[in-house]
């Protein structure tokens, strides 16, 4: 039944995205998080032990709470009728899966360039990336764009699928919890360096696997897309390191290798240049065009994924009942 319920959830993302008139769960862990930020710096000793501490607390307490909420919503639910507790599962998983709404967000910026020119560009593009985009030219909006949209396949859409097909919608909702505290507090900045040291290590923990899987599930698409499987595998091997986090290079490196272009690189953030290593070979100029291509090869990957997890989920339950 968890199969089909996050097989449904998938199908639900693809079809309706996030309306943004209907409440979601990450909205609502946002604001725990800065509720419980306050409250916890001022509970712990002002000092960096004290901080690192309140931070620990804070990773500990909002995936497990949010994995609990989720199993006790579902067993209630399956109290009163396993179709109920089916539909609930089912929910969940859309509301935990962001596929159609990467892909809408990566487009939109190409739309907006074919529409309002390059300013416009750059505020559509300065709603999914965190970098300063008003220094960017067109090939940085687009090249912004891919990347985000390859670092997302993972965390995004590949990673939660992982989860849910593992542990059904409570791991799934926890494995949500640790990537938007990730987002909100696993900065390395003076204010959250020790604050979101936990959140940023547990982030790269749960997706140490997830991403690699998402990589080779990129390269072995590649061909359905009409894509470079082998210039993506040659890529990932070898650019695969190419970041200060363990994992965001894994699926850049081989989107890069796939498209033939070259992403990462400097950029500015909070007004400040941060160097960074580039990814991939600029075998070509970035056109607005990637955009759409990064987009079919995230969704031809997360397809993957949904039948490959499925499948192994399935083999498992298959072999425990035979054992039993």
């Amino acid at each position: 039944m968890t199969i089909l319920a996050v097989a449904a959830g998938f199908a639900a993302d693809l079809a309706f995205g996030d309306p943004r008139w209907l409440p979601h769960p990450v909205v609502a862990m946002g604001r725990a998080i800065t509720w419980a930020e306050g409250r916890l710096r001022g509970a712990f000793p002002q000092t960096s032990a004290g901080t690192r501490a309140a931070g620990l607390v804070l990773t500990v307490a909002l995936p497990l709470a949010c994995g609990l909420l989720t199993w006790g919503i579902l067993h209630l639910c399956g109290m009163v009728h396993s179709g109920l507790r089916f539909v609930a599962e089912a929910w969940a998983s859309y509301q935990i899966l962001a596929a159609c709404e990467l892909r809408r967000q990566s487009l939109a910026v190409a739309r907006a360039f074919s529409k309002g020119g390059l300013v416009a560009a750059r505020e559509a593009v300065g709603r999914i990336v965190g970098r300063d985009t008003s220094v960017l030219d067109e090939q940085g909006v687009a090249r912004a764009a891919v990347e985000t949209v390859a670092e997302n396949a993972s965390d995004g859409v590949i990673a939660p699928l992982f989860y849910l097909m593992i542990g059904g919608a409570p791991l799934g909702m926890a494995y949500k919890a640790v990537n938007t505290l990730d987002s909100m507090v696993g900065y390395k900045n003076e204010r959250y360096i020790d604050f979101g040291c936990a959140s940023a290590r547990l982030d790269d923990a749960v997706n140490w696997i997830p991403s690699r899987l998402s990589a080779l599930l990129m390269i072995a698409v590649c061909p359905i897309v009409g894509l470079d499987a082998r210039g993506a595998a040659r890529i990932w091997r070898r650019d695969r390191r190419r970041h200060a986090s363990p994992n965001a290079a894994q699926t850049e490196s081989a989107c890069a290798g796939a498209l033939g272009l070259r992403l990462a690189g400097p950029a500015v953030y909070f007004g400040k240049l941060v160097e960074k290593p580039t990814i991939g070979d600029a075998s070509r100029e970035i056109e607005w065009g990637d955009i759409a291509r990064a987009t079919r090869l995230m969704l031809a990957a997360s397809v993957c994924a949904l039948v490959v997890f499925g499948a192994a989920r399935a083999a498992v339950v298959l072999a425990v009942g035979a054992m039993a």
